[in-house]
């Protein structure tokens, strides 16, 4: 009942604060409105994708300067999300092998990875990621070759190169919603409260539908960087902006990460490691099929907090001219005059991100809960 009064009596403040910020503006002739978000933008980005709609199914267009300030923030959107997972992913698997090598028996390995974490954890990031556009992406060669060669990876000035897995030309709508329901059905397979049985008849519904997307076509190819004369092309290109704000989030949150793993792994009782040695486990075995298993169920809730603030620290872009969300945002409200209502919309869009990825975090912990307890 607490809660509920506390809740209710936040929406009203908030409620009767945008009464009043209205009521002021409006006296000062200064219209409060959303119209502007379907107006051209009249300003260009230089990288950015938003949705645009074709047929029955959005497709991704690069934007112009024709495109609504509306597309402009779905620009920035696309990349601040397209920064933060690629950085979830990175800094999780990096922080958990430094914070592992923290707790190394070999001196060396120890005192090295000491040395990283505490250097990256004692630096701003905003240095950091002047530093790995200023001094790093901007000094290092461009990228040429005197004939076309694939490679796996690729950087230079033009910023990094990867492989990237694409669906082949010429595939329609249908195939891809049957590829679609086959991972579905797949995924829902491995719900852990299902019956044998059930899982073999989704199992077997999945296979029925990747074989018909198969049959009518469906393909996928490894496109790798090719690196010519004149520079790399193909494969998935990532800015020397992007490049530079990707690599800053992931290291320093590894860091943090690997203090949170070396925490956990501390954390735990010395029988583990005692008994997992008197069944004839080595350190490596013991650490992979003992101890990690454990920790992740204790650092969840602090690897929750780690994202969070890894998906806002995106905005830090600002200072190397990556257009993220609240990059686009700024140029928005600066064209338009509509500093409120942009800003207002920036704060939306970053909390409703901050509980997607805690209701995410919550449901795993809960799955792991319940996992732990049978």
């Amino acid at each position: 009942m607490i809660h509920a009064s506390v809740v209710i009596a936040a929406i009203a403040i908030v409620a009767l604060t945008g009464v009043a910020i209205q009521q002021s503006l409006a006296e000062r002739g200064i219209a409060f409105s959303f119209g502007y978000l379907f107006r051209p933008s009249q300003f260009n980005v230089s990288e950015g994708f938003a949705a645009v709609w074709d047929g029955w199914w959005p497709a991704l267009v690069q934007v112009t300067s024709d495109s609504t300030n509306l597309q402009m923030l779905t620009a920035g959107l696309f990349n601040t999300i397209k920064v933060a997972l690629l950085a979830i992913l990175f800094s999780t698997v990096i922080g958990v092998i430094f914070g592992v090598a923290r707790l190394s028996t070999n001196w060396l390995i120890r005192q090295i990875a000491f040395a990283i974490v505490e250097f990256v954890r004692n630096t701003p990031l905003l240095i950091q990621v002047v530093f790995w556009y200023f001094a790093f992406f901007l000094r290092v060669p461009p990228v040429t070759d005197a004939a076309n060669v694939e490679k796996w990876f690729v950087f230079g000035q033009s910023g990094l190169f990867l492989p990237l897995l694409q669906i082949s030309d010429g595939v329609d709508s249908g195939t891809v919603v049957l590829i679609a329901l086959a991972i579905a059905l797949m995924i829902l397979a491995c719900w852990p409260r299902l019956s044998l049985g059930r899982r073999w008849v989704l199992f077997g519904a999945g296979a029925v539908a990747a074989a018909a997307g198969y049959a009518t076509g469906f393909r996928m190819d490894l496109a790798l960087p090719l690196v010519g004369r004149f520079g790399a092309t193909g494969g998935l290109q990532l800015s020397p902006e992007m490049s530079a704000i990707l690599i800053a989030i992931v290291v320093n949150s590894a860091a943090y990460i690997a203090e949170i793993v070396r925490g956990a792994i501390e954390g735990l009782p010395k029988g583990q490691w005692e008994a997992a040695a008197a069944v004839g486990l080595s350190r490596k075995d013991t650490i992979r099929d003992v101890i990690l298993p454990q920790v992740f169920r204790i650092i969840l809730p602090s690897l929750a907090n780690r994202y969070i603030s890894l998906t806002k620290d995106t905005s830090l872009g600002i200072a190397i001219g990556f257009p993220d969300l609240f990059n686009v945002s700024g140029t928005v409200a600066n064209q338009t005059g509509h500093s409120l209502e942009t800003v207002l919309i920036v704060m939306a869009i970053y909390l409703m991100l901050s509980w997607l990825i805690s209701a995410f975090i919550n449901f795993l912990n809960g799955r792991v809960i319940l996992e732990g307890a049978r």
